[in-house]
Parts: structure tokens; C-alpha cells; sequence
């Protein structure tokens, strides 16, 4: 973050309309962080019109009047970068929770500011770099042991370099200098980073790894890329807060940023009192050692939303500098969406649908956008999978937010309030879903799963479609009526239902399943399908395919971690059962 201007300048409330006031004779610049008001609520300039100064407040501003003063800092909305994100809880401006109920207990007071970072704490730096090495904007020249993860601390992107004249190991804060540069340049283990201007990288790469989750129905068949963008679009009570909290604790990125973008105050507790209690898989530690949570709920004054997504997005994409893999969670979209319309009808700009601004689609596309797998400054990969929560009221696909995140995201997983009242979890509807990174992760599947894996998930969403149009049928006449490969189709299909995509987030083994094993299980389900096929070729009726007792025995190989050798007893048996029915 740089200062424009030495001199603060210093205007005058004019006209206040909720979270957006209006000054006047003041000095500012698009998108200056200025002081509101004799309390010094802070906010951002978002108009300027001739004289007149617009700004979104990004707190209450009750009991704040015309006349009073309005202060202007010369600085962007910024963030600290530097040891000490990893645990933290923030509002949506980066103010630390923690530090503030420390200060004033649970009711978070007007005016108040706190830094992101603790500017006391010292950490030990190790330097990886020497007196008399080039160093340029965005190269490592040292770590920190954060938690278990190594925080690598970087020269600022935007600064020129040049060679090493002198650099310390020891324990610093993150304001001490920690490496002096030939022409006297300092750096400093804290950066600070307009949250609106994405970090510089060196190339874009293709999506062509997949973020593999556990889950099955998103790893098998409709899987995301490292670096991808996903949505989950679904009404409240479908499953959307557990299955990113599956993300979260099973997706093998290696930091978590997780943002409650005005979500329900009680809905938002539970996750920050769940994800401090949650279990890192990897390490056997809390997850939240390599976890950044942003929480701003619905109760919270509406501008500050906004701010937290790109608070999240800049944090995010300082891990992935750093050479990291970087999951971040948007929860949900659709109340940011809600703010930017609020702040629009106060701006009095022209509605689009639904009331929503007309520039809605650019900004969830400039957010989404800064997805993506990269090399970075320093020559690292790195990437950001951004997944992002919609709630359309009444579950309806069809509103503003949903269509326009569809036109940008590449993988839609659509939650169904009807399968999750059936008690069908994940409540993903496998019909109305995409990934449209299937082609370009085949290559990764054939390599480290198996060649036959790619026509095998086709397979199966094939049979999927196929059930889907047989239950009209079957609702007007019943399932004898069908003709006896059709019978079968309907059972094959159950079984790619209750056995591979039903998944119990709660069970401590099926809660994560290994791509090997998910092959595995779709592979014993294949050989029922093509035995059942013989089997009726010989004459066999689908009364007897159905009665095979040995695939009732599939769905508990879900629930066992070494399942390989009772895999193996059920093909016997269901080998010998399809052997008898020939000999009959």
C-alpha cells in the first residue's frame, strides 16, 4: 500500500444515506481509505461526482450528522502480509476478532481499528540467501516455522531488487528490517497489498491437475482442477457449509482461506467454533494451523462484504506466491451480491435484474478471475481454487447470481433440497451438474488412476441419464412394465446411487476416499453390469440379476479402510452366483 499524498486533506460530511455518505471539499482518489465522522469510521471513496465525494462507510453510521468532519489517508484498502495470517480469525476489513474482544468483549465498538498482523510477536527468520546474491520483486530470501506450514518470506513484487548488501537470521518483528539491499532498499517480513489489484505472476498455467477432495461424486464425476472455480448453488438445508467444510479439511491444497460473507450469525458460529476443533488429516493437528478465516456475518453493516472477499482473494494469492496450493471458500456469494445491490439503490444507479447493478457480472468475474495455476515471480508454482457458495432464495437456479456465476465459473455442483430430504448426502444432483475440465484432467486420470477410469465414469453418468428417463416411465406404470434390460438398467443405477455416491461425511472412513479405491468400487459395479448382461443373454430374468445376494455385501466396502481382500471375496461370490444362474 503507497501514500499518494504527504498531506492528509480533510473535507465535510454532506448527506448520509445509510452505509453511503457524501462529503465535500475533499481531496480524494477512486477507492482512498478516508475517516468518517468525529468517531473516524473508516470507509472508501466508491463515486466522485464534480464536488461531491461518495463513500461506502464499512460500519454503522447511526448518529452520525451533516457538518461533521471527513478525513481522507491517501492510502487503498490494504491488508498486512506476513507471519501470523495462519489461525487468525478477521472481520471483513482484516481486523483481527480476537484481539478485539480481548479489547472491548463481545460487542465490537465504532471507530475502532486493529492491525491484521501482531506487531510484536518476533519469529525466527532463517535466511535462504546471501550477502552479495540478485534478488528481484517476488523472490524467497528466507522462512519463518509459522505453524507446520513454512511461511517463506518474499521481496515485494513491486519492488525493483537488486544485490543482497545485508541480511539477518534471528528473531525479528514484522516491522524490523531483515535484508538491506546495495542501493539501501529495506524488506521487511511485512507487506502490505491493495485487496482490488491482483498480485503480479510470471505465467498462467493449465488447469491440468485436479484438486482431489475425497468426495466422490465431485473426484469421480465431476472433478475441479488445482487453480479451477466451482460453484455450489443450493437452498438453505442442502448440505453447502458441510460439503466446503469437506473441502476444506480433505482437499489436498495446502492452505485453507475460508470467508462467511454475510452469512447467519448462528450458522457462522458454528464454523468458527467447529473449524478450530476440526482435525487436519495430514498432520493430526487443529486444521485451523493452515487455515485463514474471514467471518462476516448478515447483522454487519453491508459494505464490508464486499471488502472481505477481496480481503480473502488478496490473502489467498500470497499463500500461492509462497509456491503453495490454496483452497478458498466463498460463503456465500449471493449476500455480497445482496450488498452491492444495496449500495447501488443508495448510489441511485440504474437497476439491472432483479434490482441487481448492471456491473454485477463483471465484479463476480473480476473476483473468480483471480483463480488459477501459475508460475510465480519466483519461478514456484502455486495455485488458487476459488469455490463459491450461492443461495438462491427458494432454491431457484434461475436468479440473477446464479446464471451470471454459471457464465464464469468451469464446474457447477447443484445441490438439491430433494435429495437431501430423502437423506441422500452429498445432495449434489448428478443430472443437473458439470465439470468442464473433464477433458483436459483425462490425461492425470490415465496416468494415476488407471486408463480404463475415464470411459468408466462416462459409463456411469450414462446410466445415471438413462435411470432419469426410465422414472417417467416407471411412475406412470410401474417398473414390470419395462422390458427386462430396462429392469436392470434401473437396479445397475441404484446401486451407482447407494454404493459409490451416497458418502457418509461423519463415518471416519468413508468420510475421504482414495481415487484407487473410488475405481475400485466403481470398477466391482461395472462387472455386476456386464455379468448381468450374460446372464440375460442366456435367458436369466431380471428377477434372478436382482436377487444376486453377493452386491448387497458392496456398499459396507465403504465403511472398511482395507477393503481390498473383501472386495475380492464379493467378486467371487457374485462370479459363482452369475455361474449358477447360467447353469439353471
Amino acid at each position: 500500500m503507497e501514500k499518494r499524498k504527504e498531506n492528509r486533506t480533510r473535507g465535510v460530511l454532506k448527506r448520509i444515506s445509510g452505509p453511503v455518505v457524501t462529503a465535500v471539499g475533499l481531496d480524494a482518489h477512486m477507492y482512498d481509505v478516508v475517516k468518517v465522522g468525529k468517531e473516524e469510521l473508516m470507509g472508501e471513496v466508491i463515486k466522485i461526482q464534480g464536488e461531491n465525494v461518495i463513500i461506502q462507510v464499512y460500519e454503522d453510521t447511526a448518529g452520525i450528522r451533516p457538518g461533521e468532519p471527513v478525513e481522507n489517508t491517501g492510502l487503498s484498502l490494504s491488508v498486512e502480509l506476513g507471519p501470523g495470517l495462519l489461525t487468525s480469525i478477521y472481520d471483513g476489513i482484516q481486523r483481527p476478532l480476537e484481539v478485539l474482544v480481548n479489547t472491548m468483549g463481545n460487542f465490537i465498538e465504532r471507530g475502532v481499528s486493529a492491525p491484521g498482523l501482531s506487531h510484536e510477536k518476533r519469529w525466527e527468520f532463517v535466511p535462504t540467501v546471501k550477502k552479495g546474491d540478485e534478488v528481484r520483486g517476488g523472490d524467497i530470501i528466507g522462512t519463518v516455522q509459522e505453524t507446520n506450514i513454512v511461511h517463506k518470506v518474499m521481496v515485494p513484487p513491486t519492488m525493483k531488487g537488486g544485490r543482497i548488501r545485508e541480511i539477518r537470521a534471528g528473531k525479528f518483528t514484522v516491522d524490523e528490517t531483515v535484508c538491506i539491499l546495495e542501493d539501501g532498499s529495506e524488506i521487511r517480513m511485512l507487506q502490505r497489498w491493495p485487496v482490488r489489484v491482483p498480485r503480479p505472476v510470471k505465467e498462467k498455467l493449465n488447469p491440468d491437475v485436479p484438486l482431489i477432495t475425497g468426495q466422490r461424486i465431485l473426484d469421480g464425476l465431476f472433478p475441479i482442477a488445482k487453480g479451477g472455480t466451482a460453484a455450489i448453488p443450493g437452498p438453505f438445508g442442502s448440505g453447502k457449509t458441510v460439503t466446503q467444510q469437506q473441502l476444506a479439511k480433505w482437499s489436498d491444497a495446502e492452505i485453507v482461506v475460508y470467508i462467511g460473507c454475510g452469512e447467519r450469525g448462528n450458522e457462522m458460529t458454528e464454523v468458527l467454533t467447529e473449524f478450530p476443533e476440526l482435525e487436519d488429516p495430514k498432520t493430526g493437528k487443529p486444521l485451523m494451523e493452515r487455515t485463514v478465516l474471514i467471518a462476516n456475518t448478515s447483522n454487519m453493516p453491508v459494505a464490508a462484504r464486499e471488502a472481505s472477499v477481496y480481503t480473502g482473494v488478496t490473502i489467498a494469492e500470497y499463500f500461492r506466491d509462497m509456491g503453495y496450493d490454496v483452497s478458498l471458500m466463498a460463503d456465500s456469494t449471493s449476500r455480497w451480491a445482496e450488498a452491492m445491490r444495496e449500495i447501488s439503490s443508495r448510489l441511485e444507479e440504474m437497476p439491472g435484474e432483479e434490482g441487481y447493478p448492471a456491473y454485477l457480472a463483471a465484479r463476480l468475474s473480476e473476483f473468480y478471475e483471480r483463480a488459477g495455476r501459475v508460475i510465480n515471480l519466483n519461478g514456484t508454482d502455486g495455485s488458487i481454487s476459488v469455490i463459491g457458495a450461492v443461495s438462491p432464495p427458494g432454491g431457484d437456479f434461475s436468479e440473477p447470481v446464479t446464471q451470471n456465476t454459471l457464465r464464469i465459473v468451469k464446474v457447477f455442483w447443484a445441490l438439491d433440497a430433494k435429495l437431501s430430504q430423502r437423506r441422500h448426502f452429498p445432495a449434489i444432483n448428478w443430472l443437473n451438474s458439470y465439470s468442464l475440465y473433464l477433458d483436459r484432467l483425462n490425461e492425470w486420470y490415465d496416468q494415476e488412476v488407471s486408463p480404463e477410469w475415464n470411459p468408466l465414469r462416462t459409463w456411469a453418468l450414462g446410466i445415471l441419464q438413462k435411470e432419469a428417463e426410465l422414472q417417467e416411465i416407471v411412475q406412470l406404470v410401474g417398473s414390470d412394465a419395462l422390458p427386462d434390460e430396462e429392469q436392470v438398467t434401473i437396479e445397475v443405477a441404484r446401486m451407482i446411487r447407494e454404493v459409490f455416491l451416497q458418502q457418509n461425511a461423519y463415518d471416519p472412513v468413508d468420510t475421504f476416499c482414495p481415487m484407487i479405491k473410488q475405481y475400485d468400487m466403481m470398477k466391482a459395479i461395472k462387472r455386476y453390469a456386464d455379468l448381468a448382461r450374460s446372464a440375460q443373454a442366456a435367458g436369466a430374468t431380471p428377477q434372478q440379476i436382482i436377487s444376486i445376494k453377493s452386491k448387497n455385501e458392496l456398499p459396507q466396502i465403504k465403511f472398511i479402510k482395507d477393503y481390498k481382500p473383501e472386495l475380492e471375496k464379493i467378486l467371487k461370490d457374485m462370479d459363482a452366483e452369475f455361474e449358477g444362474l447360467r447353469a439353471v
